[in-house]
């Protein structure tokens, strides 16, 4: 239960990919009726979470399937239904796992602001927040190698960084651990409680590990160097003898590797033609799970430690295996497998017999598997002969000839990536007869630190342009009309939305913005104090809101608004505190001055982005009807 992802810092929020999941029940019988309803594509679940519990007989996970993010348990081997173990209609309950006695923790916030706390959750039934505060955040860290306590951050003291903090289990008393001075964020506790794993992010592309020493109450640099390094630990080795440590210094791909505390050289554990997105070893070190994230898909290995061999798993269904967990006795685990034409299915495995076992399936019953369509991954020179990544969804029906609609699909971030996982809209989108091409233009993750830092200080220009070149890609397709491709995204997706609208506004024939930002001056002033050091690497990345005033106003589509005259669709959370409601307000208002279709579908319970099934479905139906009347113009 440690930190377990080694990742790029994204610094706004991607729209979560929704995965489903019933209880595993036999394959569907193909049905005459082949088209289906968001209704049916959302009888699926995002899962939130798992834990194997102390004595290896349960799985905890949460999920949405009744509407809402709760708790939920399930017999390890399978048999039996999913038990619900919380009720709430209201905030999203996300699972952190099981503590040692068999009591369960949990995270939740209000209404999708962000201000999660910690939540303890007896045999009983009786919950209890461990972490009051009505302004503060709280983040889980880790239970102690010793299992007799657990860690997490928060900015009660001081907004605007994060302290550590180790709570008894025993007492649910806490102690302070490491008083952040500011810039760092911590991480990993060393098994004996000595020393903590510090990231410090200099700018989006530029950060450092430290090693904080509890004794001593002092900070070592331990990733000096030149240049735009990304430097981020991980997690120390169960013997506390090394800290892991993602880097791509002197390379384009993050790799990882070891710092030996005691002689203070580093060895490469781990390196791959790919970015390194997870690298970590079970609680004893028998295990270590290697994850890479290939061109949009995970490779994934689990190697023993005693043989230096990889696990040989047992034939799963394709697709990524991810959110490995391995029980603390390390003869027992849990993963999901996911793909882009399968929702998540939940799985436990015995190491001893081999044998691994569906919980929780992910594919509503009622959809015949035969008719989702798998991503394709494909490539595109864009307008300087740089090569553009994307996902490439198309109806299974589509040939040569056709003229149908596209909507191109971009993600948030700035540096995210689209991957090849499970979407119910892009599904609902595709069966509808939209292709689909999820587009990962410069400065998204994943294709090396080059192409990540290739859009710094271009935003709205040279992405967008990534985005637009993409057209010719679906014209040379010979099933796509050239006058009916959209654009859509959420986040920092949804800005490109509106960029496209405003600063190219002839080449998209419409556009659906999801909590997109309309004024880079507003968001950047407003952007929650608790992101410390990631605002700063903002402002280096983006622009800063006093210096680079005039570069934002001239890249934020709210100024300009008198130059949209395509249909606008626009989706946002009344809480969101990344991308602010006014900005939608006033987007909305100014393009309804241009005479312009827009239509504008608000949220009162949500943030920045969907915790609630009910409000998914409510906008995928929009976008899917706004689609229907102004880009493939079927609806009067």
């Amino acid at each position: 239960m440690k930190s377990r992802f080694i990742q790029r810092t994204i610094l706004m929020l991607s729209l979560s990919a929704s995965v489903s999941a019933l209880v595993a029940g036999p394959a569907p019988k193909p049905t005459a009726d082949r088209k289906y309803t968001i209704e049916q594509f959302m009888k699926t679940i995002r899962f939130g979470g798992a834990d194997i519990s102390p004595d290896e007989q349960t799985v905890l996970f949460s999920s949405n399937q009744d509407g809402v993010f709760n708790l939920y348990e399930i017999p390890f081997g399978g048999n039996g239904q999913p038990k619900q173990l919380t009720s709430s209609k209201t905030n999203a309950i996300f699972a952190i796992g099981y503590l040692p006695d068999g009591r369960i923790l949990y995270s939740s916030d209000q209404g999708g602001n962000e201000l999660t706390h910690i939540y303890l959750r007896d045999k009983d039934g009786a919950v209890s927040d461990l972490t009051p505060s009505e302004k503060a955040k709280f983040q889980f860290g880790g239970l102690s190698y010793d299992r007799r306590s657990f860690f997490y951050q928060s900015n009660l003291r001081n907004k605007a960084a994060f302290d550590l903090y180790e709570m008894d289990i025993a007492t649910m008393k806490p102690r302070l651990l490491f008083e952040n001075p500011g810039g760092f964020f911590p991480g990993d506790v060393s098994p004996d409680k000595r020393y903590v794993a510090l990231a410090k992010t200099i700018t989006s592309s530029n950060s450092d590990a430290y090693l904080y020493d509890t004794q001593t109450k002092e900070a070592k640099l331990l990733t000096k160097h030149t240049g735009d390094v990304n430097n981020s630990p991980a997690e120390f080795t169960p013997d506390g003898k090394k800290l892991l440590i993602s880097t791509d210094e002197g390379n384009e791909f993050s790799y990882v590797k070891a710092y030996d505390l005691a002689t203070g050289q580093s060895t490469v554990l781990d390196k791959a033609n790919w970015d390194i997105s997870a690298d970590y070893l079970s609680h004893k070190g028998r295990y270590r799970v290697l994850s890479v994230n290939n061109d949009a898909r995970t490779e994934l290995k689990i190697i023993d430690t005693k043989s230096n061999q990889a696990i040989k798993l047992p034939a799963l269904p394709g697709g990524d295996v991810t959110g490995v967990t391995i029980a603390d006795g390390e003869g027992k685990m849990i993963f999901f497998v996911n793909s882009s034409n399968s929702p998540a299915t939940l799985y436990s495995y015995d190491f001893k017999s081999g044998k691994a076992t569906p919980l929780v399936r992910g594919l509503n019953p009622e959809i015949n598997a035969e008719d989702l369509v798998s991503g394709e991954v494909i490539r595109y020179k864009s307008f300087d002969g740089m090569e553009i990544p994307a996902l490439l969804y198309k109806p299974k029906d589509a040939k040569s000839g056709d003229k149908l609609p596209a909507i191109l699909s971009i993600h948030g971030g700035p540096g995210g990536q689209t991957r090849l996982t499970y979407s119910p809209l892009v599904q609902y989108l595709v069966n509808s007869g939209y292709v689909v091409l999820a587009v990962n233009n410069r400065g998204s993750s994943g294709y090396g630190k080059t192409f990540f830092a290739a859009d710094d200080r271009k935003h709205g220009d040279a992405d967008l342009k990534d985005c637009v070149e993409s057209k010719k890609f679906l014209t040379q397709t010979g099933y796509v009309d050239p006058a009916k491709i959209g654009i859509m995204g959420g986040s920092y997706g949804g800005y490109m939305t509106l960029a496209g609208l405003t600063f190219t506004p002839d080449d998209f024939a419409v556009g659906v913005d999801i909590f997109g930002v309309a004024n880079w001056l507003r968001t950047l002033n407003s952007m929650p104090e608790w992101w410390g050091p990631q605002r700063e690497a903002m402002f280096k990345e983006i622009g800063h809101p006093k210096t680079d005033s005039v570069a934002l106003y001239n890249k934020s589509p709210l100024f300009h608004t008198e130059r949209i005259k395509k249909p606008l669709l626009v989706i946002q959370g009344a809480n969101d505190p990344r991308v602010l409601k006014i900005e939608s307000d006033e987007i909305v208002a100014n393009v309804k001055k241009n005479g312009v279709p827009v239509e504008y579908v608000t949220f009162p319970n949500e943030g920045h982005g969907f915790v609630k099934k009910e409000n998914e479905i409510t906008a995928y139906k929009a976008v899917r009807e706004f689609l229907d009347k102004y880009l493939k113009g079927t609806r009067q």
